[in-house]
């Protein structure tokens, strides 16, 4: 048996030696013909796969692009520069689809209309919304953003409606108070505006979400929601006295204040108005109510989606009218003519009066297109996706650019400029899509554009403001709004005399 541990001195002698050995040692030959058959096989098929491997590669190639630095990818300079600059750049060397890197996670963007609507509506099921991880922990699992499939066209149609127009116009008068409420405030002092519409917008949030009953713990929940943003777009380390660790026991805290909120009513068979009266009374023969902790992550996420956003469009409204006088005057003039026929009705604002804001409409929907809050959105690809040419890994991020759409000269001539009257015509579809598209579409563009409406209706007929310092310049943090949130002086309107 010495032939099978050395090494003969050529291959015939070897075939020669093996052949006579399994001549004069026949049991041998079953065990080793079985395992020679193995090895040769599994030779054959990793070659096999090797082959196919390679022809594959050539066939579904990434997209071109660069990775950046590793593990830090390009995130720095996506969040540090200005984002018209960096998409700009990589689209004009490498195409509408390019791979990157940021957050720790492989990247392809895509900036045509097209695409985003391949990914975002007819394809919708094959890229999953997703969020970091430190995201999900502070708005909670439940909450609708993080889901797909039955759980989340159930709560989709709860939250819609919520915020159908039938639903939030009976909040006029409501969202009125709270603007007549703070604008004295502002008269003949300096603001800071993002701030002051992070106020307002907040009011405005409770009111939705919480619906008009003034619960006697709803101070708390702000107070709350206040030390939990502040740790929301911090570092993830859960470390005694960093801002993440704070933020994360403000949540506990909040979960709890809302969960006794939720079991009083629950109790009281009072189920209340907003969001939470919806959810609270969602029940039918097939699926049981929600319980105490996904009806709480979806307030504490309507609360999320319905204020930094919103505060930040208001906060660059300001600054476009603040630059175009003459523009700042004609939504004057169109504000007054309806506060005319309030005055001679003896009546308040109303919905129906929001409907008749033509020129405001197109203000806010170019401060939605210039500003264009929300430069993508996440989506991550379920499964191994081949896309316009290109292969998109499982589990690789898809990021619709709306910015880099918002501000394509095809669709918008001379996108840099601030020009309302362009949407006197429709745009094209999916060239504009400022609160999204498809199923994970925000349902509360309505509440946002109405709660604008109310208050530059009576922003711009009663107030005027100077901007102080720097005119120019963005921030970014992480959504851009103008350098140091716009600091204004606010001071009462001097109306001409006819």
């Amino acid at each position: 048996m010495q032939l099978f541990f050395s090494w003969p001195a050529s291959p015939p002698q070897t075939f020669l030696a093996t052949f006579t050995t399994f001549r004069h040692c026949p049991f041998l030959i079953t065990p080793i013909l079985l395992f020679s058959l193995f090895l040769l096989l599994l030779v054959v098929m990793l070659l096999l796969l090797s082959i196919h491997q390679w022809r594959h590669s050539k066939d579904r190639r990434l997209p071109p692009g660069s990775m950046g630095w590793p593990y830090i990818g390009e995130t720095l300079k996506i969040y540090t520069e200005n984002p018209n600059s960096f998409f700009a750049n990589r689209q004009k060397r490498y195409g509408d689809i390019f791979k990157t890197h940021i957050l720790g996670c492989p990247c392809v963007m895509i900036s045509s209309p097209e695409a985003a609507r391949i990914v975002l509506v007819t394809q919708a099921h094959l890229f999953k919304p997703t969020y970091p991880p430190s995201k999900e922990k502070m708005i909670g699992p439940e909450a609708l953003f993080f889901h797909q499939g039955a759980y989340h066209s159930r709560l989709k149609k709860l939250v819609q409606a919520s915020f159908l127009p039938s639903a939030i116009r009976g909040s006029v008068s409501e969202i009125e108070q709270i603007v007549l409420k703070f604008l004295p405030t502002w008269e003949n002092t300096t603001i800071n505006t993002l701030q002051e519409m992070k106020r307002y917008a907040f009011d405005v949030a409770m009111i939705s979400a919480l619906g008009h009953k003034q619960d006697s713990e709803i101070k708390g929940i702000k107070h709350l929601y206040q030390c939990l943003e502040k740790g929301y777009n911090s570092m993830p380390l859960d470390l005694p006295g960093t801002p993440f660790h704070k933020a994360m026991k403000a949540r506990k805290l909040l979960n709890e204040t809302l969960t006794r909120l939720i079991q009083g009513r629950r109790k009281n068979e009072k189920q209340g108005g907003g969001l939470l009266g919806v959810l609270l009374g969602s029940k039918n023969q097939k699926v049981d109510q929600l319980s105490d902790s996904q009806i709480a992550d979806n307030v504490i996420g309507v609360i999320f989606a319905a204020h930094d956003t919103t505060a930040s469009v208001l906060t660059w409204v300001l600054k476009y009218l603040h630059d175009n006088r003459d523009l700042l005057e004609a939504v004057t003039r169109e504000q007054e003519g309806i506060q005319q026929e309030i005055i001679e009705a003896n009546r308040r604002l109303t919905w129906d009066d929001t409907r008749h804001m033509p020129l405001t409409t197109r203000v806010i929907q170019e401060t939605l297109r210039t500003a264009s809050i929300l430069s993508f959105t996440f989506r991550e690809a379920v499964q191994d996706v081949e896309f316009e040419g290109y292969y998109i890994p499982k589990g690789w991020k898809v990021l619709p650019l709306f910015r880099s759409i918002h501000h394509c000269a095809d669709f918008f001539p001379h996108p840099e400029k601030f020009d309302p009257s362009r949407f006197e015509v429709p745009p094209r579809p999916n060239t504009f899509m400022p609160f999204g598209n498809g199923v994970h579409s925000c349902p509360g563009s309505e509440l946002a554009k109405l709660e604008m409406l109310v208050l530059l209706h009576h922003l711009t007929i009663s107030y005027r403001w100077q901007v102080i310092g720097d005119k120019d310049g963005i921030q970014y943090g992480p959504f851009p709004v103008p350098k140091r949130g716009l600091p204004v002086k606010v001071t009462p309107r001097k109306i001409k005399a006819a």
